[in-house]
Parts: C-alpha cells; sequence; structure tokens
C-alpha cells in the first residue's frame, strides 16, 4: 500500500450537496478498491490562477488515501470522465511528506509556521 494526495478542482457551479455527494462518491472509490482514507480537506470557492473552461473560480478538496499502485490508473479514468471536475493532481507521498502531514494534522510544530508579532 502506497500513500497518496489527490488534489481535485470541481466546477464552481455545484451546490454544497452535490460538492458533497461528490467527495463521497471519489472516497467510496478509494474504500471499495482496498484503500483507506487517511485525511480529507474540502478547501471550498477559491479563485484559480488562469480560467479554466471559462470559470475563473473552483472549489478545491484534497484527499490523502492509501491503496495499491494499480488503483491511480483506474481513479484517473473515473476523474476525466467526470464533467464536474476541472483538473485533478495526484500525487505519492514519500515517508517525509506522511510524517509532516500527520504533525500538521495532530498541531505539532512542523517547523514551517510563520513567526507571529504581537
Amino acid at each position: 500500500m502506497n500513500n497518496y494526495e489527490l488534489m481535485v478542482i470541481f466546477t464552481p457551479v455545484l451546490s454544497d450537496d452535490e460538492f458533497k455527494a461528490e467527495q463521497k462518491k471519489y472516497a467510496k472509490l478509494v474504500t471499495d478498491a482496498g484503500g483507506s482514507v487517511v485525511a480529507e480537506n474540502p478547501w471550498g470557492l477559491k479563485s484559480l490562477a488562469y480560467p479554466i473552461q471559462k470559470k475563473t473560480t473552483g472549489l478545491y478538496w484534497v484527499l490523502e488515501y492509501t491503496a495499491q499502485s494499480d488503483f491511480n490508473e483506474k481513479l484517473k479514468i473515473q476523474l476525466l470522465r467526470d464533467e464536474s471536475v476541472l483538473r485533478h493532481l495526484c500525487t505519492k507521498l514519500d515517508k517525509y511528506a506522511v510524517e509532516y502531514n500527520a504533525k500538521k494534522k495532530s498541531g505539532v510544530k512542523t517547523g514551517t509556521e510563520k513567526a507571529v508579532e504581537a
């Protein structure tokens, strides 16, 4: 089992319920293939760096999961078929990235935080 992080940008015309349904659909796809969801982080509506399909905003969603390496090709096919997905990026996480994400989730200082001046 390898660790992966998937970032998906959905079309901004989705309602909140549709956005949540899309998230559940892809999380279920991971678990049905024998993987496990480590963390989900819906960022919500953000501006895009450049227009995609004449849209300047998108609904961002980040999923951290573990799965077999052959699963990613099936996931990619599903993401490309889905018309509500503008862009996606799947990244394999090394042991340092997994450790960093675990520290970040637990609230332990990672060393990358900015100093706040009082």
